[in-house]
C-alpha cells in the first residue's frame, strides 16, 4: 500500500491504518509506515487531480533479503490468475484487494500482505523489489495490536472513484482510483471500524493486449 499528491499500505490513514498501511510500500501523508506504497519521488501531479505525468520513469530500489509470510489470511488472498489480466480495473482492484488482505493471526504485520502481494504477481518487477526491500517499523503500532488482541482479519471493500484529471489510458499505462475500506473483525466476534483510504493506481504492461501489472500505489 507516500504524500498527498501522487508522489508516491496519513493522518486520517496512520489512525486509518498504522498499517494503512505500511502495507503497501504504498507511500502516505504520514510517511512511515502509511500504504501509498511507494517511496520513489514522482514528478509534479498534472490537472486538478493528483496524477502525476503518466510517462514519468520511477528507479527501483534495489532488493535486499526480506522474511516471507508464514501463512495464509483467513479466506485466501486474491491472484492475478483470479481475474481478466488485460483489464486494467480488474487488476488494479485485485492488487488493492491483495495489498490490504491482513490477518493478525498469521500477519507480523501490515507489510506481510505487501509481501503476498508482490509474490503473487500483481506487481511489476521493480515495485515489488521496491516493497520486499521496504524496511518497516518494528512495531506496526496500536491499531495493529489492537486488532491482535482480538486475532482480526480484514475484510476489503472497494469503490471505483474516478476523477476528470485522470490521465487517458494508453496501451501501455493507465491509473485508476479506488475507495479502499478495510473493516476489521475479530475470532471473538469483536468488529473494528472501517478504515478508508484513497488509493491511485499506475498500471503498466510491455503491450498492449497483454497482462497489466501494478507499477505503483499511491494512497492518501
Amino acid at each position: 500500500m507516500t504524500s498527498s499528491s501522487p508522489r508516491g499500505i496519513t493522518a486520517a490513514a496512520a489512525t486509518v491504518l498504522t498499517l494503512t498501511l505500511a502495507a503497501s510500500g504504498c507511500g502516505s501523508d504520514s510517511g512511515d509506515e502509511g500504504r501509498a506504497r511507494s517511496s520513489t519521488p514522482s514528478p509534479a501531479a498534472t490537472g486538478t487531480g493528483p496524477y502525476p505525468t503518466p510517462s514519468a520513469s520511477r528507479t527501483a530500489a534495489p532488493e535486499s533479503p526480506s522474511s516471507r509470510p508464514t501463512g495464509t489470511p483467513r479466506g485466501g488472498a486474491p491472484r492475478p490468475g483470479d481475474v481478466e489480466q488485460t483489464d486494467a480495473d480488474a487488476v488494479s482492484r485485485g492488487a488493492l484487494t491483495a495489498l490490504w488482505t491482513f490477518d493478525t493471526a498469521v500477519d507480523r504485520g501490515p507489510h506481510d500482505a505487501e509481501l503476498r502481494a508482490a509474490d503473487a504477481g500483481w506487481l511489476t518487477g521493480a515495485y515489488a523489489n521496491r516493497l520486499r526491500s521496504r524496511q518497516p517499523q518494528s512495531d506496526p503500532g496500536a491499531q495493529w495490536q489492537e486488532w491482535v488482541r482480538h486475532r482480526a482479519y480484514g475484510a476489503v471493500e472497494l469503490e471505483q472513484a474516478e476523477e476528470a484529471a485522470k490521465p487517458t489510458d494508453t496501451g501501455t499505462e493507465a491509473w485508476r482510483q479506488w475507495t479502499v475500506i478495510t473493516t476489521p473483525s475479530g475470532r471473538d466476534q469483536w468488529t473494528g471500524r472501517p478504515v478508508p483510504v484513497a488509493a491511485y493506481v499506475h498500471l503498466t504492461r510491455a503491450a498492449a493486449g497483454t497482462a497489466w501489472r501494478v507499477a505503483d500505489v499511491i494512497v492518501r
